[in-house]
């Protein structure tokens, strides 16, 4: 029997990746008071947006293969100390120069790095194949838990206080949670290789790993065309206040929580992480074709779409955590979730100002029809006629006929 421990793991690491994600993820509901403030164009403070992002991407891959020599705990709770001094600074200088605060976030970022690879080996080590689509989904509900939070809190601390100091309360949350992961985050016990025994090989000498680390980058385009711009859209195109919109952003990343939590659970059940992310694919593609089409006719129309892609562009994510994790085993998996972070964050960093210039030259409808693309190409790019057999179903064939819920 599996320790009751890994609860209580489980929580410490959604309550560290909840603070990293409201810094890394909440700098989008400071974009109307940037702008107000400092007179940015969308295209430029889609480069402050992005910055965040840009440090995760330098420094995952390093912090993977860090936590697969020396475990998860201290990595994870030195970075996510360090993210909430670098934050906590920011806020209390609020620099003049636009240069210096977009450093700050981009070593902010490489902080926040540690908890993403850390936190899903974590999860890997401590629950069994059963009960981990369900463990990594709540694992995922941490970026949005923490764009929720940061959506209820952010805009209206920026609108008082301004708004880079109104990062100070996310820097305060990373630091408590640093500490929290000191006391709680225990690595799991595993088995050391025996004395001679050759190391794994790789697991990238097959094709299925680099497949889904590509499909996974391709559905983060529509995550952050929903995420990064349905503030901005929702005061400047529709009207409303900064308070109100972000609160009903807050509401829907709530929602997405609770699918990223439903597609671990769908996974877990039908013993496949890849279907369930390839039909995702197909979902999100027609929300975005949904809301490029409200854009052009009916407010009410993309705002509901707005809603339904916080949900649906999110739900695939553990899912493709997950398959990384199990493919590439316990000695590669940190380096192997550090790839597949660093894939995802390459189009996190390139999609909110790419995606800026692109709405700033056309419409929000152009914008979003083009981001579609990327989940019509992932339906394709989706490994899954090559998904190894969970361990759970080979186990079952092993031991005699399989059971009512077995098999692919």
């Amino acid at each position: 029997m599996r320790s009751r421990r890994r609860w209580a793991v489980l929580a410490a690491g959604v309550a560290a990746q909840t603070a990293a994600s409201a810094v890394v993820y909440g700098v989008p509901f400071l974009v109307p008071s940037l702008r107000d403030e400092r007179g940015l164009s969308l295209a430029a403070v889609g480069v402050v947006v992005a910055a965040p992002t840009l440090g995760l991407l330098v420094a995952l891959i390093a912090w993977g293969a860090v936590v697969d020599r020396v475990g998860e705990r201290l990595p994870m709770a030195l970075g996510l100390g360090a993210c909430g001094l670098l934050t906590g600074g920011l806020a209390l200088l609020a620099p003049s120069s636009l240069t210096v605060a977009v450093v700050l976030l981009v070593l902010a970022g490489i902080g926040a790095a540690s908890v993403n690879a850390a936190s899903g080996r974590l999860i890997m080590g401590w629950f069994d194949v059963e009960e981990r689509g369900l463990a990594m989904g709540i694992r995922q509900t941490a970026q949005p838990l923490g764009v929720a939070a940061a959506g209820l809190v952010l805009p209206t601390l920026a609108a008082r206080e301004g708004s880079l100091p109104a990062l100070g309360w996310p820097a305060i949350a990373c630091v408590v949670c640093a500490v929290v992961v000191v006391i709680v985050a225990v690595d799991p016990p595993r088995t050391p290789r025996a004395a001679g025994e050759a190391p794994p090989a790789s697991p990238y000498r097959s094709a299925v790993l680099p497949r889904v680390h590509a499909a996974s980058a391709l559905l983060v385009l529509p995550q952050f065309a929903v995420s990064a711009f349905s503030l901005e859209y929702l005061v400047r195109e529709q009207g409303w206040s900064p308070g109100a919109a972000g609160v009903f952003v807050a509401v829907a990343q709530l929602a997405g929580a609770g699918g990223r939590i439903a597609s671990g659970w769908w996974s877990d059940r039908v013993g496949s992480r890849l279907r369930p992310m390839r039909l995702l694919a197909i979902a999100s593609a027609g929300v975005l074709l949904v809301f490029a089409l409200g854009d052009l006719t009916l407010g009410l129309v993309a705002v509901a779409a707005i809603a339904a892609g916080s949900v649906i562009t999110v739900a695939d994510n553990g899912l493709a955590f997950t398959a990384t994790a199990e493919i590439a085993g316990t000695a590669w998996s940190g380096r192997a979730l550090g790839v597949q972070n660093t894939t995802q964050n390459i189009v996190a960093t390139a999609a909110p100002p790419v995606l800026g210039v692109i709405i700033g030259v056309s419409s929000y409808a152009a914008g979003f029809a083009l981001a579609a693309l990327a989940p019509l190409a992932a339906i394709i790019v989706t490994p899954v006629a090559s998904e190894p057999v969970p361990e759970r179903v080979a186990a079952r064939a092993a031991a005699g006929p399989a059971g009512p819920d077995g098999g692919d």
